[in-house]
C-alpha cells in the first residue's frame, strides 16, 4: 500500500538520495508535473520507485465550486485520510489572483462568528498539504481556466489557526518561497494571536519575513473573549508589548502589521468601541486595521454591522490617525467568504 504524501513519508522514501532529490521534485510539483514517472531530471529508477512507495499528491478528489457573481472558486478538497477541507481561489483588484489556504482541518478556536470551529478540529493540515492547495489552484488557472495571470498573493486565512500548526505552515511558506515566483511581501498568515507562538516567531530565524495579521475584533476584554473564547486578560499587554517587539525586528513600510476587525451588529461597532481600539493602537508603528462585513453563516443570532455603523466607525479611526482600509467580500454565494468555510458534510 502506498504512503499517504507528507513531507515526512517524502523524506523517508528518499533516505537513501541525496538531499537535494527533494528540491528536484519540489521544483517538478511547482512546474506542474502530477506524476513522479513524468520528472526529466531524476532516474527511471527512482520515478518507478516513488510511484510505486508514496502517492503523487495529497489529494484524493476534488470539487471546485464557481461563484455566479465573482470572479470566486472554491475547492472542497477529500485528503487521503477522508479528511475535507477547502480552498479560495479570487480575482483581485490589480488583475491577479490570491488564494487563501487553510492550515488546519477544523479549528480549535471557536470565533463566535466563523463556520469553521463550529465543525470542530479535526488535525493539523501537513506542510505538503498546505503546499499543494497552491499547486492545485497554479494548474486550476492553467488548464481549467487558461488564465494567463498569476497568482499574485497568498492569504492563510483558510479553515484553522496558522500559529497553532507552527512547523508545518513554516515549513510550507518556506516552499512556497523556495518553489513559486510570489515573494514574502505577498504572503500574509492571519491568526487570532497565540501569544507563545507570536513571541517565538520572533527569534526564529527559520520563519520567513511574511505578513501578519492580528484578528482583534475588539479591543475590550469582555466583548473579545464573548468572540474569541481563547482570550484571557492578559491579552492585549502582551499583545502590545509583541507589536513593539515585531515592529523593531520584523516590520517595515511593505510589511505593516494588520489587524483584523470583523463588524458584528451591537457587539463590536460602536463609537465607544472605535475609541477603546484607537487608543490600543495609539503609539504602534506600520500598523493598519482592516474591518471585515459579517459573512453569514448558519447562527442566526448574529448579524453584520449596517453600512452606516461601519462608515461611522471608519471615520473614528482615520480621524485618529489611523489607517482603515474595508475588505471586498468575495465568494458569499458560493460560502467562500470569511468564517464562511465548513465542509461539514460527506464529500460530494
Amino acid at each position: 500500500m502506498k504512503k499517504n504524501l507528507t513531507f515526512t513519508n517524502l523524506i523517508t522514501v528518499l533516505d537513501a538520495e541525496p538531499a537535494f532529490r527533494v528540491k528536484q521534485i519540489m521544483h517538478s510539483f511547482f512546474s506542474g508535473t502530477v506524476s513522479y514517472l513524468d520528472i526529466s531530471t531524476i532516474s527511471k529508477k527512482l520515478r518507478i520507485h516513488l510511484d510505486k512507495e508514496i502517492n503523487s499528491s495529497t489529494i484524493k478528489t476534488f470539487k471546485v465550486f464557481p461563484s455566479k457573481k465573482d470572479e470566486t472558486y472554491k475547492a472542497l478538497l477529500l485528503l487521503y485520510d477522508k479528511i475535507n477541507i477547502e480552498t479560495v481561489l479570487m480575482k483581485n483588484l490589480k488583475g491577479n489572483w490570491t488564494i487563501c489556504v487553510s492550515s488546519q482541518a477544523g479549528c480549535p478556536v471557536k470565533c463566535s462568528f466563523c463556520a469553521t470551529g463550529k465543525m470542530g478540529f479535526k488535525r493539523n493540515l501537513d506542510s505538503l498539504e498546505i503546499v499543494e492547495q497552491v499547486i492545485f489552484w497554479k494548474r486550476f488557472l492553467e488548464q481549467k481556466l487558461n488564465d494567463k495571470k498569476r497568482i499574485s498573493n497568498i492569504v492563510v486565512m483558510g479553515m484553522g489557526e496558522p500559529l497553532l500548526n507552527y512547523d508545518n505552515v513554516k515549513n510550507a511558506l518556506n516552499l512556497i518561497l523556495n518553489y513559486s515566483d510570489v515573494g514574502p511581501n505577498y504572503i500574509t498568515v492571519s491568526t487570532v494571536g497565540i501569544i507563545n507562538s507570536l513571541f517565538k516567531l520572533l527569534n526564529d530565524k527559520e520563519w520567513p519575513k511574511v505578513k501578519m495579521a492580528i484578528s482583534i475584533h475588539s479591543a475590550d476584554n469582555n466583548i473579545r473573549a464573548g468572540i474569541v473564547p481563547i482570550h484571557n486578560t492578559d491579552f492585549f499587554a502582551d499583545l502590545k508589548k509583541w507589536c513593539i517587539k515585531y515592529s523593531d525586528s520584523l516590520g517595515s513600510r511593505t510589511r505593516p502589521l494588520t489587524f483584523e476587525y470583523v463588524m458584528l451588529e451591537g457587539v463590536n461597532d460602536t463609537k465607544k468601541d472605535a475609541v477603546r481600539l484607537s487608543a490600543f493602537l495609539k503609539g504602534l508603528k506600520r500598523v493598519k486595521i482592516n474591518l471585515i462585513p459579517y459573512n453569514i453563516t448558519s447562527d442566526a443570532g448574529i448579524r453584520g454591522s449596517n453600512e452606516k455603523h461601519i462608515i461611522a466607525f471608519k471615520k473614528e479611526l482615520s480621524d485618529n490617525k489611523i489607517t482603515v482600509t474595508l475588505r471586498r467580500s468575495s465568494g458569499q454565494d458560493i460560502k467562500a467568504a470569511c468564517g464562511q468555510l465548513a465542509p461539514l458534510g460527506a464529500f460530494l
